[in-house]
């Protein structure tokens, strides 16, 4: 009886390996990895090709970090040339050339209202600092302490930020409604919603037993993103801005996502017109490298030096980075570009809304997108509280099966939203009509094959 060899088993590919150690060795805190099992080793602009040969299309843009998608041309360009040069790459907060250039380029996209008479705060290179920066700047030149904050709100991960975002708990901030048109914390919805929003703050802020003693200032987020891609109405910020002035609050707005042209304009308080004492940026001004900053009237310039100080405020590729990026948007009109293919993307997502069902709203601005994925078989959460149109629960299992969906077709998304249910497209401002046409048709696609599986809640949580 002659005995065979067994069978070589060939070596899992080296991905597996890659994911396996990570689940290994990264915190439980890690997120994205988690629901995108994928190892990137190339890309450029909207496309991320893994070590496992396939290719996504990436509506997930670094988090709304890579404005010009990646690897762009001139941005490599401006990082060599700083490379090349011999430049000094760490130099604290030291004046250099390349900074001398960012700033420069920066003021020149800022409301001229502003940058005729602002001050710039270099942070450490995350937005969550900036926005500790601005809270502790308002602070300082009021004397106050107290916040004012909107529900829904994402600010950041470190202990103020998280304080300002929605899911706090234990906070000395007050919680104001941030109008929504589906899910309307009035049950109303449209100018009417936003109206009472407006007046409920304005009558909390002038109500002697409201509890609400002068706040140091109001942080808010032009259009909410982790909150579920919720567009604040732009008579809504005019009135926040005019309730703020007569009361002599500073109004801070966090465009750490929504800003250089994301939004269809280059920062998206241009839609409302308003003109903020603080400006936090960070993300996109970059240019895919960390920076971020805090933009101010000159007037709150109150701290003492090192009232707020960081060891990489300093980084001189991202600045380099970042200036060519905030020039090729405003030279090449790309916030004009994302207005008009975002208006053309969410009429086609509407469109697909009339086939399914569980498209319970469809939303953004700019390139700033949001599907809100429902269950049309449930009774809806307001349904006994009077609400003329109550919207349906909303449907995470769904949204994650989406997502897992897309992934299989090639295409990157994110979930958010207060329960997880909002599937958010956002591509780089370089998308192409070809590319945007894709993106929605593997979007369509995975919906349509998500809705089919009838496994998909015992499933959709199953991801580690």
């Amino acid at each position: 009886m002659s005995v065979t060899e067994p069978a070589p088993v060939a070596p899992p590919p080296a991905h597996e390996g890659i994911l396996r150690r990570q689940s290994l060795r990264e915190s439980a805190a890690r997120t994205y990895a988690r629901s995108l099992p994928i190892v990137p080793v190339r890309a450029r602009g909207l496309t991320i090709e893994g070590a496992d040969g396939r290719r996504y299309l990436d509506c997930l843009s670094g988090a709304g970090t890579l404005a010009l998608g990646h690897n762009h041309p001139v941005v490599l360009e401006a990082i060599r040339k700083v490379l090349d040069s011999g430049a000094p790459l760490h130099v604290l907060d030291l004046a250099t050339p390349v900074k001398d250039a960012f700033t420069t380029e920066l003021f020149a996209t800022l409301p001229p209202e502003l940058a005729g008479n602002a001050r710039i705060q270099f942070c450490g290179p995350a937005g969550t600092d900036a926005v500790e920066a601005a809270l502790k700047l308002v602070r300082a030149a009021t004397g106050r302490t107290g916040l004012l904050s909107f529900t829904g709100a994402y600010h950041g991960m470190t202990a103020g930020a998280l304080e300002a975002s929605g899911g706090a708990a234990d906070v000395r901030v007050t919680r104001l409604p941030f109008p929504q048109d589906y899910r309307c914390p009035f049950g109303t919805g449209g100018e009417r919603g936003a109206a009472l929003a407006a007046r409920w703050t304005e009558h909390l802020l002038d109500d002697r037993k409201g509890g609400v003693p002068a706040p140091a200032g109001m942080i808010v987020e032009p259009v909410q993103g982790e909150g579920g891609v919720n567009p604040a109405p732009d008579t809504w910020l005019r009135a926040m801005r005019r309730i703020t002035e007569e009361r002599s609050i500073p109004l801070v707005v966090d465009e750490v996502q929504t800003g250089v042209g994301r939004t269809g304009a280059f920062w998206a308080v241009e839609h409302s017109g308003i003109v903020p004492d603080v400006m936090v940026l960070s993300k996109a001004i970059g240019g895919s490298l960390p920076l971020a900053v805090i933009v101010y009237r000159a007037e709150l310039d109150l701290w003492q030096p090192g009232a707020h100080a960081g060891t990489f405020r300093g980084n001189q590729l991202a600045m380099a980075a970042g200036a060519a990026t905030l020039a090729y948007v405003r030279e090449n009109q790309l916030a004009e570009r994302a207005a008009v293919l975002g208006a053309r993307m969410l009429a086609r997502l509407t469109e697909l809304r009339a086939h399914h069902p569980a498209i319970g709203d469809v939303r953004g601005r700019g390139l700033m997108i949001g599907l809100e994925l429902v269950d049309p078989e449930r009774a809806p959460l307001s349904a006994d509280a009077g609400d003329a149109d109550p919207a349906p629960p909303p449907d995470p299992a769904l949204a994650l099966a989406v997502q897992q969906e897309c992934l299989r077709r090639g295409l990157i998304v994110e979930l958010g939203g207060r329960h997880g249910a909002v599937v958010r497209l956002l591509p780089p401002l370089t998308l192409t009509d070809e590319q945007a046409t894709a993106v929605v048709d593997r979007l369509a696609d995975a919906l349509a094959a998500a809705e089919r599986a009838p496994h998909r809640r015992a499933t959709a949580g199953s991801i580690s």
